[in-house]
């Protein structure tokens, strides 16, 4: 041995995040548990709801963290908008090697059993997600069943067609088919194009 003195490991901070979603709200109780939890800072939204892609007191708390810091939290939903972004933003933390803490759920991403209810998160969310798509899709094949149209309503229906291309037939301006079919006159060229009506010159009214 050299002698030498190992560099001394670097000491975990504890980060604290407090969120409320209207000005009306108080941050009091969320402050004082992250305060008792031991963290050394702690940074708040007030006024932000938990949909809000942008929040700036995560944005900042976020940059704070050094690798071996601890995000703590005191409830789950002050964090994520969703399960899935809650997921995404755990496993953020801990590709960037920092860990999460949850005071009321007691999820700390440093212990096992931790980390497993991280695992089970994620595959509900993923069940979710399929749940949601599987309904969608025999939503979708229901109303073909029915004969439903799908996708977004024609302006102009067949018998609106029908008048508009016999008002044209009778030469009529091009602007009263259009007022005539609730329409303007870009859109009437537009949707007599859609079903082919290619006979129907433009020429100006």
């Amino acid at each position: 041995m050299n002698g030498a003195k190992a560099a001394p490991a670097k000491e975990k901070r504890l980060i604290g995040y407090a969120r409320v979603s209207t000005d009306e709200q108080n941050l009091r109780l969320q402050i004082d548990a992250l305060r008792a939890a031991g963290c050394a800072r702690i940074f708040r939204d007030k006024g932000v709801s938990g949909k809000a892609a942008e929040r700036p007191g995560l944005n900042r708390a976020l940059s704070t963290l050094r690798p071996g810091d601890v995000l703590v939290v005191w409830r789950l939903d002050r964090l994520g908008r969703s399960l899935h972004h809650l997921i995404e933003l755990v496993h953020a933390l801990s590709a960037a090697e920092h860990g999460f803490l949850s005071l009321s759920e007691t999820i700390d991403t440093n212990s096992a059993s931790g980390r497993l209810f991280l695992h089970m998160m994620g595959a509900l969310a993923e069940f979710e997600r399929s749940l949601i798509a599987e309904r969608t899709r025999a939503g979708l094949e229901a109303a073909r069943r029915r004969g439903k149209q799908l996708g977004r309503p024609r302006i102009m229906d067949d018998k609106t067609v029908a008048l508009a291309l016999q008002m044209i037939d009778d030469g009529q301006p091009r602007k009263k088919v259009a007022q005539a079919c609730g329409i303007s006159v870009p859109t009437l060229y537009r949707e007599l194009a859609k079903r082919n009506c290619h006979h129907v010159r433009r020429r100006t009214t």
